[in-house]
């Protein structure tokens, strides 16, 4: 009787109802990859994916907006550099703004409008790759090609001045790096 009692109180598993979940026991459940639990393996698999990028993409702009600033700050001329996309230059004016607040609240805007767009394109692939290998029931390079072209196109669509060229670029360069990431993935 008292083996059964300590079996079930003592043993340190607590029981899988959301109320008694401690937060120790959430921790350890991401481990097991998932951060969401929406009702849907394909609504967690595009909230975690777009949660993750969205992260990623807001460091990435911080720290390039930190870089440019630090340099422009030590008066190293920054025009030899290459033209990167999103790259600062004349990007932000009003980032040397009359004051503080201008200029931070410019760096947030920035922030994020990119970690949007990151979050967007990786919600949006995931979201698709899943659901094309769920409807089709194979996962290969034809799946990749799609969910990379609605990507890419998704993508140009977020920019300012999108045009009709720059969507299908958008999306031709989605299909053919997503299809080439998926046909090296086996030889790699």
């Amino acid at each position: 009787m008292e083996k059964e009692r300590q079996g079930k109180m003592g043993s340190g598993v607590t029981s899988s109802t959301p109320q008694s979940k401690t937060l120790l026991d959430e921790l350890k459940s991401l481990d097991n990859g998932s951060l969401f639990d929406l009702g849907h393996p394909l609504l967690n698999r595009v909230a975690e994916s777009f949660v993750k990028a969205a992260g990623i993409g807001a460091i990435q702009a911080v720290s390039r907006e930190a870089y440019f600033t630090a340099m422009e700050s030590a008066g190293v001329e920054t025009a030899g550099l290459p033209d990167l996309p999103g790259g600062r230059r004349h990007r932000l004016p009003e980032f040397k703004g009359e004051s503080y607040t201008k200029s931070l609240e410019a760096m947030v805007k920035n922030t994020g409008k990119e970690s949007f767009q990151w979050g967007l394109a990786a919600g949006v692939y995931s979201g698709l790759t899943y659901g094309l290998k769920e409807a089709r029931g194979q996962h290969d390079w034809k799946n990749s090609a799609v969910a990379g072209a609605l990507t890419g196109a998704a993508l140009a669509l977020t920019s300012d001045a999108t045009s009709h060229e720059q969507v299908v670029q958008f999306a031709i360069s989605g299909a053919a790096i997503s299809s080439a990431a998926n046909l090296l993935a086996g030889i790699f």
